[in-house]
């Protein structure tokens, strides 16, 4: 195997060795936050807080896998061209492109004004989106009425990035809003569907790409 086979296998393995076990330990956490508000369960301050780092390291990995996978289609259609196509130029604003994403991910740890934190998720969701949209990518459609774009491993995975990016944006106000509460539930609800979709096309995509 070479280093572009050895980078293909990373997105999948991150995500089955980190983000897939964090996820069940961010279900259970959300279920004792709710116990202990209903003062079901006499549980310590720290379940919420755990709970919500949880979801960081959820929605952060999540971000990271995606643009491991973003580079390896970038690195290769280059292999395959015997060069980057569009030059150094284009690589590069490709890479700040990724490094801005990434950057803004990483950047709602540390933000306190919902505003900024809005702004670094629309940018980092944002950011992925236009990598995705590069010809290098692999999409089955771009059509959203089309049965082929609901069966898309790229499509699902940016609306499962969306989501988590939501949820850390939103974490504070979550923790203090019954409605906020409500939506975030039903966009875990969506989020747990979206991750079946993605491990059912992941391998699907795998084993097409082990028979080219």
């Amino acid at each position: 195997m070479s280093a572009l086979d050895w980078l293909a296998l990373l997105h999948p393995v991150l995500m089955i060795l980190f983000v897939y076990p964090v996820v069940g330990a961010t279900i259970r956490l959300g279920i004792l936050v709710r116990e202990r508000r209903l003062q079901i369960n006499p549980l310590p301050p720290t379940v919420p807080v755990e709970h919500t780092d949880h979801g960081r390291w959820v929605g952060t990995g999540t971000v990271v896998a995606v643009l491991i996978a973003l580079a390896w289609s970038f690195l290769e259609h280059g292999q395959a061209g015997g060069g980057f196509p569009g030059g150094g130029a284009r690589l590069a604003r490709l890479l700040l492109l990724g490094g801005g994403a990434l950057a803004a991910c990483l950047a709602l740890w540390r933000l306190r004004r919902p505003g900024r934190r809005a702004a670094a998720a629309l940018l980092a969701w944002g950011g992925l989106l236009l990598l995705g949209l590069e010809p290098e990518v692999w999409r089955l459609a771009d059509n959203p009425l089309r049965p082929a774009f609901w069966a898309s491993h790229f499509w699902s995975g940016w609306l499962l990035c969306g989501l988590l990016l939501f949820a850390m944006a939103a974490a504070p106000e979550i923790a203090l809003r019954p409605g906020l509460r409500r939506l975030h539930v039903a966009a875990a609800l969506l989020i747990a569907v979206l991750l079946a979709v993605q491990a059912i096309t992941g391998c699907r995509d795998l084993v097409g790409l082990a028979q080219r």
